[in-house]
């Protein structure tokens, strides 16, 4: 798909194209419909990250709780599956498994939402890294970066989508 394609496409369909860039939430690609045409794959991301950093802090919460958690063994997007899978989280030995689960419980009950990362690029050594310090944060600065990683996320998952 291009970004042409994208721009012609009726606004239900645009949003059915780019519902799932941000996880469980087509309120994103809906706020942004009526401002295509996108010159660019760019404009497009900075457009859908602009409506999700204006969204309430519960729309927000929403997002950030819509997303899996690192290593679990859940049903999830075949986009979460193809990103964990790409960091290792799906050959985890018994042990590793074990750690990365606990560190994301200990994440959890200190935040109240799932630790979110960016994978693509980094390896299962990468995510336990992060996961350890960031489990450190004070809740606000851990909301932004989590925020942050979402908007990298989607930023990959547009790139695997449109061509130039």
């Amino acid at each position: 798909m291009t970004i042409f394609n994208l721009n012609t496409l009726e606004p239900h369909a645009f949003i059915d194209a780019l519902g799932a860039i941000f996880e469980h939430s087509p309120w994103v690609a809906a706020s942004v419909t009526d401002q295509r045409p996108f010159s660019s794959l760019t404009a497009l991301h900075a457009a859908m990250c602009k409506a999700m950093r204006a969204a309430s802090r519960d729309q927000q919460l929403e997002l950030i709780r819509a997303h899996p958690e690192l290593a679990a063994r859940i049903s999830m997007t075949s986009d979460s599956v193809a990103e964990q899978r790409g960091a290792g989280l799906d050959s985890l030995t018994p042990t590793e498994h074990a750690a990365l689960l606990g560190l994301n419980r200990a994440y959890r009950a200190r935040f109240g939402f799932p630790f979110i990362l960016a994978v693509k690029g980094k390896d299962k050594n990468d995510v336990r890294a992060a996961l350890e310090a960031r489990v450190h944060h004070d809740l606000g600065q851990e909301f932004q970066t989590a925020l942050e990683e979402i908007e990298k996320i989607a930023r990959f998952r547009l790139e695997a989508l449109i061509s130039s």
